[in-house]
């Protein structure tokens, strides 16, 4: 007999890019179990993604990333334990995870095969296979569950009018990806050079970027041919064909929308990249050191632009390394070779 789940868990600890690759998951049980309840279990820094679906009906606040890991998954079992589950799904890779569910209590566990103790302790073990488009990967959670596939994200924002002849360019990537040595996005000089450009062609450019691209945005600004101009704040007195967004999205919401209005987007890897998959907006993402198969889905929609270089490793990090060399030979992409792929 099938099961009829109405009280589901799903765990997934990352970034906003990390639940917005979750989504067509939770969509699929949603379809298959209308009348369940889906609570998600997050990181804080992702609680935002909840503003752009319905399929979220509840949020745990788990603090992994902080001080008090330990007490924090200690409280995760108890909210699900007291929250009487029928069924939970893991996206962790982390062969302690099956240990983590099964404490849980909750009759249906399903996570990844990490081995011999997530066969004995998880209803079923899934095999994980990474060389894949992340959404497949999470996806491969509920394939015994249901036959319906959500192949891509699905957000709650209407389809914008496109503003002619528009280029958005989002170049930030989160902070902490920074701080802990992960760079994997162009310099502020060539953003800049490549604003110069298109603007040139006669595209009308918008710039936007959230709270941790402060730096990276001001330094766009005094580096573009008209930053005398355009650092001055002043609408009426910047360029006809270019509009500066920075400080205006409030939320990932407003984000979505304004990525909907945009012909063309241009990004790094990072979060926005994930929000434009969702509106369906043309984009193109600069890739260095990661994985762009793993990241874009196989769509005329998006576009990675890579350097031309012979890194022997490329791309590194995560399968290779850590934390991105100090050449970034990955990363010697010129405004030429942007714009010659958008234009």
């Amino acid at each position: 007999m099938k099961n009829d789940f109405k009280n589901i868990l799903a765990i997934n600890f990352g970034g906003i890019g990390d639940e917005i690759f979750l989504l067509p998951t939770l969509i699929s049980l949603k379809k298959e179990f209308p009348n369940s309840k889906i609570t998600l279990a997050l990181e804080p820094r992702s609680k935002s993604v909840k503003d752009l679906t319905d399929v979220i009906d509840d949020l745990f606040l788990i603090d992994i990333k902080g001080k008090n890991k330990y007490f924090e998954l200690l409280k995760l079992v108890h909210l699900a334990r007291k929250g009487k589950f029928d069924l939970v799904i893991s996206s962790g890779g982390n062969k302690f995870i099956s240990i983590l569910l099964f404490m849980m209590g909750i009759k249906e566990r399903y996570g990844y095969d990490t081995g011999n103790l997530s066969r004995k302790l998880l209803t079923k073990a899934i095999p994980l296979n990474k060389n894949q488009y992340a959404c497949d990967m999470y996806h491969d959670l509920v394939s015994e569950i249901t036959e319906i596939k959500t192949a891509l994200p699905e957000i709650n924002v209407s389809p914008q009018e496109k503003i002619p002849n528009s280029v958005l360019i989002h170049p930030g990537v989160s902070k902490m990806s920074v701080q802990k040595g992960m760079i994997k996005t162009i310099s502020a000089k060539v953003w800049a050079e490549t604003i110069d450009l298109l603007l040139e062609r006669g595209k009308h450019v918008m710039l936007a970027g959230g709270p941790d691209d402060d730096e990276v945005i001001k330094e766009i600004r005094t580096k573009i041919k008209r930053s005398d101009v355009i650092a001055s704040g002043c609408e009426a007195i910047q360029p006809i064909n270019f509009s500066d967004f920075y400080g205006q999205t409030k939320s990932l919401k407003d984000l979505a929308v304004l990525i909907g209005k945009a012909e063309t987007f241009i990004c790094s890897d990072s979060a926005p990249l994930h929000v434009a998959v969702a509106m369906k907006t043309k984009t193109y993402v600069i890739f260095g050191p990661t994985d762009d198969k793993k990241l874009i889905p196989q769509s005329e929609l998006v576009t990675a632009i890579k350097a031309n270089d012979n890194c022997p490793i490329k791309p590194c990090l995560w399968e290779h390394r850590q934390t991105t060399c100090e050449n970034l030979d990955c990363l010697k992409i010129s405004a030429d070779d942007i714009v010659a792929r958008v234009i």
